[in-house]
């Protein structure tokens, strides 16, 4: 049985559960994988010299020269990923997660700025938020204009996934604190019992996933505060990987 979060929700919201959930600039700028200081800090003596499973596909993914051989350089770019995207431990080494964290990135930089190429969100209501769970992508659409995104988010995790289907957005709250895990959600937008829309300190692409919520990096969040409000429909589809 799930826990429940115990909201406190306007009696406006009559009928409305508080279900289980807590719970790059936007995507229109293509996702890249950066190195920098982050790479230079990642010094071979913190590396690991063992080949990962998906050390191939990890060369492949990086541009590094494809031979399936951990060389100290393929060590640093593959920790300064795993550092930039929330992946412990960032050792370098390429395991099942990094590899899964690679390919949905892969998957949000071919979204582009043609998200729902494959029609999948329903955009024949006006404005909408829409929600991939497979790519982790969120975006919102006025008809078939792209109003903004994507964006990468973090869905809930196997047993806390995020419930699909078509939403509202029925309570939305600045500075909410979650009641059942005490930490930070701002910029609270719920469409789905106690499941929303907020900001998360950490990486978005870090495992396993959130409680139910649509986790989103500060700026992203902020911008989809002041672009819906409540009444506006959202739409959750797809599988997030691990679930």
């Amino acid at each position: 049985m799930k826990r429940r979060l115990n909201l406190r929700i306007p009696r406006s919201g009559a009928g409305r559960r508080a279900g289980a959930a807590l719970a790059l600039t936007a995507l229109t700028v293509p996702l890249t994988v950066t190195f920098g200081s982050t790479a230079e800090a990642a010094t071979a003596s913190s590396c690991t010299a063992a080949r990962g499973p998906y050390q191939k596909q990890a060369e492949r993914f990086l541009g590094l020269t494809v031979d399936g051989r951990q060389s100290a350089a393929d060590c640093r770019a593959i920790r300064a990923f795993q550092t930039s995207h929330g992946i412990t431990p960032n050792i370098g080494y390429a395991g099942p997660v990094t590899w899964g964290v690679m390919r949905v990135v892969a998957q949000q930089k071919a979204a582009g700025k043609n998200p729902d190429k494959a029609g999948k969100c329903p955009t024949d209501k006006g404005r909408i938020a829409c929600v991939d769970l497979t790519r982790q992508l969120s975006w919102i659409q006025d008809g078939r204009k792209l109003v903004f995104g994507p964006v990468p988010v973090r869905t809930g995790r196997d047993g806390y996934e995020t419930r699909t289907g078509a939403k509202k957005i029925y309570w939305r709250h600045l500075h909410h604190v979650s009641t059942l895990y005490h930490v930070p959600m701002p910029y609270s937008q719920f469409f789905d019992g106690g499941q929303a829309f907020h900001s998360i300190s950490g990486s978005v692409w870090s495992a396993p996933g959130s409680h139910g919520c649509v986790n989103m990096r500060s700026s992203d969040a902020k911008k989809y505060w002041s672009l819906l409000k409540n009444g506006d429909d959202v739409y959750v589809y797809g599988r997030k990987p691990g679930t």
